[in-house]
């Protein structure tokens, strides 16, 4: 089996932390959204993973790429660097990964996080994975058959089709397939919106008789902004308090200072008279003084003093001394 990874995009819509980090780089939990991806993903697969390839922007340096590779090494699979230099969409992406487009795989979005547990249908050509959402005229969704079978996708209907969205997460029997789709995709110029689309490919496979059915996850969190990658973050905090994961590095330093859980604390933070908690991550070499914090997402060797902060968001090695509640400010940011 192997993962195919498109995270090309710089993820604008989450600057300024966006500016310094890839999106998917971002630390949810304590740890880099991709990298919870490929570890949830190969868990629920449950399958030996050969590889792992992961689609870039040649910008993002060789420092990102090591990490990549580090997180498919952690999974016993080869790590593979493609890049995807101009925005031409989710066909052309997936097709920068073309040497690496054969046999059984999974193409996963790097901006999703998802709780499931499940088995393959082994007997269906693809399996695309999906949640059901209050608001479909938001989204793409599928339309089932009366064999529950995916017939048609439909990108943000104007009329009911169905409440069932698409997550970004898609498996393929042989994904060989799929690239010969998305290659008369490119070939013919099938563009929408000025991009190259997956949809264009698997329309085509589905207008071939091929068999496609939907995979339910139990959730699905989103990073696309700011608010929802806190609420995100606060999620599986309590996921994983649930799963009796340790969340609190040992060498932390309280000095009259209370942890509300859950949080994520790393190593080497010191806590000065105040409370943080709950729904918190706060990264290594972090100083808080003086401050009550929940609900946030604080990433690195930040010092924070008499705050109060609640649905704010900082970045690496930034400074925080103020007033203001629900904050976003960016690596190496000073606020005094």
């Amino acid at each position: 089996m192997k993962i195919i990874v498109p995270m090309a995009g710089r993820g604008s819509r989450l600057r300024p932390h966006t500016l310094t980090i890839p999106k998917p780089l971002i630390p949810i939990a304590g740890k880099p959204i991709v990298h919870r991806l490929v570890e949830d993903i190969a868990a629920v697969l449950n399958q030996e993973i050969e590889e792992v390839a992961f689609i870039i922007h040649e910008s993002f340096g060789k420092k990102v790429e090591e990490e990549l590779i580090e997180i498919a090494e952690k999974l016993g699979a080869k790590g593979t660097i493609y890049y995807q230099n101009e925005a031409l969409g989710t066909g052309h992406a997936i097709m920068c990964a073309k040497d690496s487009l054969s046999g059984p795989a999974v193409i996963a979005y790097a901006d999703t996080l998802i709780r499931a547990d499940f088995d393959l249908d082994k007997d269906a050509d693809s399996v695309i994975w999906v949640k059901q959402v209050d608001h479909p005229e938001a989204f793409g969704v599928i339309n089932l058959n009366e064999a529950n079978e995916i017939v048609e996708l439909v990108e943000k209907p104007k009329e009911f089709v169905s409440d069932l969205a698409v997550i970004g997460i898609y498996y393929f029997k042989d994904i060989a397939i799929l690239k010969q789709e998305l290659q008369l995709v490119l070939d013919n110029n099938i563009i929408h919106g000025g991009e190259y689309q997956i949809n264009d490919g698997i329309k085509q496979m589905m207008a071939k008789g091929m068999k496609f059915v939907p995979g339910k996850v139990d959730e699905w969190m989103d990073c696309g902004n700011k608010n929802v990658t806190v609420e995100t973050n606060s999620r599986m905090l309590g996921f994983l308090e649930k799963e009796d994961k340790n969340l609190v590095a040992v060498n932390v330093r309280l000095d009259n200072s209370t942890i509300i859980p859950p949080c994520y604390i790393g190593e080497d933070v010191y806590l000065i008279n105040s409370t943080v908690g709950p729904n918190v991550s706060l990264g290594k070499g972090s100083h808080v003084t003086g401050s009550v914090i929940k609900n946030s997402l604080i990433q690195t060797h930040a010092h924070i003093s008499n705050a109060n902060l609640d649905n704010a968001m900082i970045g690496n090695h930034a400074s925080f001394n103020g007033e203001f509640t629900s904050i976003s400010i960016g690596d190496y940011s000073v606020l005094e």
